[in-house]
């Protein structure tokens, strides 16, 4: 029996066993209140459509799509998309969202929105992650980011738990600093905050990630977690 109740908020690692959290609004409000993007809003179906000021760029959330891809990124002029799916942590979506106005030469904010320049290969082995023939391992194996150069879909993010839906797809001329972007934040070793029902059931039941709770640790929650990581003889961080 789990020790949390549904509604506790709880901290999760590794970033890609979290789920996406529900933090949707860091995706799409920086956008319409910080740079003014416009936007269309359903309230019965919870769709947002987000338009860059020059029309250049489209931001779709569809929390009801089919198939669970639930945001699209979508450039037109040279055509590039990036989509992500229902379980793909939020954090690092937000991380490619946030970074949209800087790619159209709006530089507001951009001190609180940093957009990273190490190589996707140095950002791997920067959060243990493994590199081999394009691929990307997390060092449990549970997750990678694919790139090949040579299809329409460049980049792909698969997770053994969702086989045939990957985290985050990015074709051909989506720009790297997007990727890179995207990848930093999902693989970062700090935790992300969740209630503890919208983690993945795979993850609940799981012995792949490590959960601990918000309150009642008597130090800072990140930092309970963190020593509690140090505890694991097979943490996530700690290359075999």
């Amino acid at each position: 029996m789990s020790p949390y109740a549904h509604d506790d908020r709880v901290m999760v690692s590794p970033r890609y066993m979290a789920g996406a959290g529900d933090r949707v609004a860091d995706v799409i409000g920086p956008l319409i209140h910080l740079f003014g993007w416009k936007h269309e809003h359903d309230a019965a179906t919870g769709h947002v459509a987000v338009d860059s000021p020059d029309a250049s760029l489209f931001v779709d959330f569809a929390p009801l799509h089919p198939r669970g891809q639930w945001l699209t990124v979508a450039h037109h002029e040279p055509y590039w998309e990036a989509t992500f799916s229902r379980q793909t942590p939020l954090e690092a979506v937000a991380a490619v969202t946030q970074a949209l106005p800087q790619l159209l030469g709006d530089a507001r904010h951009a001190d609180r929105i940093p957009i990273t320049d190490m190589p996707l290969d140095q950002l791997a082995e920067l959060n243990n992650w493994s590199a081999k023939d394009g691929t990307l391992t997390s060092p449990d194996l549970y997750c990678r980011l694919q790139h090949t150069p040579d299809q329409e879909i460049a980049w792909q993010v698969e997770h053994v738990y969702y086989e045939g839906t990957p985290l985050a797809t990015f074709t051909q001329d989506t720009p790297e600093c997007l990727v890179r972007n995207f990848f930093a934040h999902l693989t970062a070793l700090m935790a992300v905050e969740r209630v503890f029902s919208d983690i993945p059931l795979s993850t609940r039941h799981g012995n792949s990630a490590l959960i601990t709770p918000v309150r009642g640790s008597g130090v800072n929650p990140q930092i309970h977690h963190a020593l509690a990581q140090l505890d694991r003889p097979d943490r996530p961080g700690r290359r075999r």
